[in-house]
């Protein structure tokens, strides 16, 4: 049974408490000076709910999200980009509290957390020991993008689910794991990487047709979300194509072109950042440091994630490595025009089996000291440009 005293648990309250703290120092300090997005791209309407204290967690992304959930699919382009399952919880949430969608977003995305910090624990414990469950549940509360987890964001509800599908698959429940994957194809297009290892479990069970038709039922359950879009807008496929509003398309060469954008782009950040300083090399229509920086940094987290995936797979088994090569491969068939890679930090957020990789390699004392200072310096960082208004991620 799970406890509220338990050990992630007082993790998730402390963690959250201080991220939370920090984000408003950072508001109220830095705010003459914040990012020029915000009279741009703020709405009001949708963003300022009972003051800062639960308005700073409404940035970017939020606005679609608190879109969908107060008025549905219509009149915003590029909407169905965002998956249904976490705005229809808040805006059911949102009208029980009265018309406060904000705070319904951080009420679900909090409760949602905790349980995935739990939930986590659990998965720790059952595949690596209690001994490295704690670092794990650890890494996660400080990973540089774990900010986004107590945000107006769908991260926290995916990383739930995908925990919940895999725990479901790990005890042969596969009903279970199939409605639990189905939730996680409603929440976030990435939710589709759980299909590879939920296959490959299925198929290693005791009864590998009972489980696979357990698995059927996830696609019967996403098949609210064209229906929706069916009766909103017309078009039950808008889903489809609707990155292309976002700059992304799929590239017929699938993963391979995103990493190749990628490496042309940091290539270009490392020109820019030395001999092409006072020269636009690559992004003409945007601050061309900034983005030269941006690029090099997703490139690390690509690294990073790339590596973390093998020791997943090496200490865990294939359908968790599997996972995060998945999870890698769907952002990158289809990649963003200036930034490749964009948004890749804040997805990482969700390869739940790179935190119990983590919790492998952190054994060692001095690995161990390296995550916590460099986790928490980048994170510091992230929740001071986000309450500011600059992009993270």
């Amino acid at each position: 049974m799970f406890s509220l005293r338990s050990e992630p648990a007082v993790i998730f309250f402390w963690g959250r408490l201080v991220i939370w703290g920090g984000a408003l120092f950072a508001y109220f300090a830095i705010d003459p000076n914040r990012g020029p997005y915000a009279a741009r791209l703020d709405v009001p309407r949708l963003t300022h709910d009972l003051g800062a204290v639960t308005d700073v967690w409404a940035r970017w992304d939020s606005i679609p999200y608190l879109q969908i959930a107060e008025h549905g699919y219509g009149g915003v382009k590029g909407s169905p980009a965002f998956y249904p399952l976490y705005p229809w919880i808040v805006g059911a949430v949102g009208r029980v509290l009265g018309g406060h969608f904000v705070l319904a977003g951080l009420v679900v995305s909090l409760c949602a957390t905790l349980l995935a910090y739990l939930l986590l624990h659990r998965m720790a414990c059952l595949k690596l020991g209690a001994a490295d469950a704690r670092r794990t549940v650890v890494y996660l509360a400080i990973f540089p993008m774990t900010l986004f987890l107590q945000a107006v964001y769908a991260e926290s509800l995916s990383l739930c689910l995908a925990l919940a599908a895999f725990l479901a698959a790990e005890r042969g429940r596969w009903r279970s794991t199939g409605l639990l994957a189905g939730f996680a194809f409603l929440t976030r297009p990435t939710g589709f990487a759980l299909i590879p290892p939920l296959l490959i479990m299925s198929w290693r069970s005791r009864q590998p047709l009972r489980a696979f038709l357990g698995l059927v039922i996830s696609p019967v359950v996403f098949l609210a979300f064209p229906i929706v879009l069916r009766v909103q807008l017309g078009d039950p496929w808008a889903f489809l194509h609707a990155e292309r509003f976002w700059h992304r398309s799929v590239s017929p060469f699938g993963p391979l072109f995103g990493v190749w954008q990628a490496l042309h782009a940091a290539w270009a950040g490392v020109l820019q950042l030395t001999i092409g300083s006072a020269q636009h090399w690559y992004w003409t229509p945007v601050n061309p440091a900034r983005a030269a920086a941006l690029n090099l940094e997703y490139l690390a987290y690509l690294l990073v994630l790339c590596w973390l995936g093998v020791v997943a797979w090496r200490s865990l088994g294939a359908p968790y490595g599997v996972f995060v090569a998945a999870s890698l491969a769907l952002p990158l068939a289809a990649p963003s025009d200036t930034y490749p890679l964009l948004s890749l930090p804040r997805l990482g957020l969700t390869m739940f089996p790179v935190f119990l990789a983590l919790a492998v390699v952190g054994r060692r004392e001095r690995a161990h000291a390296a995550i916590v200072v460099c986790s928490a310096v980048l994170l510091g960082i992230s929740v001071a440009e986000w309450a500011t208004w600059q992009w993270v991620s």
